[in-house]
């Protein structure tokens, strides 16, 4: 049997940064090394990830028509990954 998880995946981000500190990512590399530019950043908040843990700064992103939550915690960045897990 099959279900669907989720596991968080740490992520380098190329940032930019405005005169005033706002970070906006522009780009993530995934653990394959592709590069995915992000197309929109839609929203950004604090908040929880309620799939696999932590807390820090959402940003509600869309990389090639699809909408994600990437995340800073601590200076880090992470995605929730989601995967068939065998149960």
């Amino acid at each position: 049997m099959q279900q669907v998880a989720y596991r968080k995946v740490n992520v380098p981000v190329l940032l930019a940064v405005d005169a005033d500190g706002q970070k906006r990512p522009r780009k993530i590399r995934w653990t394959d090394g592709n590069a995915y530019a992000i197309d929109k950043v839609l929203n950004v908040c604090r908040a929880a990830s309620t799939k696999v843990g932590g807390c820090g700064m959402r940003y509600t992103v869309r990389i090639e028509g699809k909408e994600t939550y990437l995340f800073e915690e601590d200076g880090k960045w992470f995605i929730e990954e989601e995967y068939i897990k065998e149960v």
